[in-house]
């Protein structure tokens, strides 16, 4: 396997983004960009790079984990939409954007942008933000 950025869990990964919570088909981040407030990478736990390779539990798995992601951050920062964004070609891991949107926020109407515009948080917020979502996904998947 060729290096990847997710499986390394290396020093790169840590500077973009802060592990909220493993669970049993992935690993959820919490972006360290708060532009869009309480925006997640919901990453597959193992390395596959489409979702055609995962089978039926796996690929259930990973969805349902995912939906409870963004109901999650639903519920703790209201977001007016959640948008879901799946690319790969630079990072060749199945994971997922979990960014919610804010109508009168940043790129209402438009993808998400992280080439403008950055709002990076005290410590102390981030760590608020982990706690919160952490216990709350874990609510949801009643771990």
């Amino acid at each position: 396997m060729n290096e990847c950025f997710y499986c390394e869990d290396g020093e790169k990964r840590k500077s973009l983004m802060i592990e909220i919570c493993r669970l049993k088909y992935s690993t959820v981040y919490l972006n360290r960009n708060q532009k869009y407030r309480g925006r997640c990478v919901v990453k597959l736990n193992d390395h596959k790079t489409e979702y055609f390779q995962m089978d039926t539990e796996e690929r259930n798995g990973y969805f349902a984990e995912t939906a409870a992601v963004a109901k999650a951050i639903f519920e703790l920062y209201h977001p007016d939409k959640i948008n879901y964004a799946t690319f790969g070609d630079l990072v060749p891991h199945v994971h997922i954007h979990v960014v919610p949107k804010y109508q009168n926020g940043a790129d209402w109407g438009s993808p998400f942008d992280d080439t403008q515009g950055k709002v990076v948080l005290e410590e102390a917020e981030y760590q608020e933000m982990v706690d919160a979502l952490g216990a709350k996904i874990k609510e949801l998947m009643n771990y």
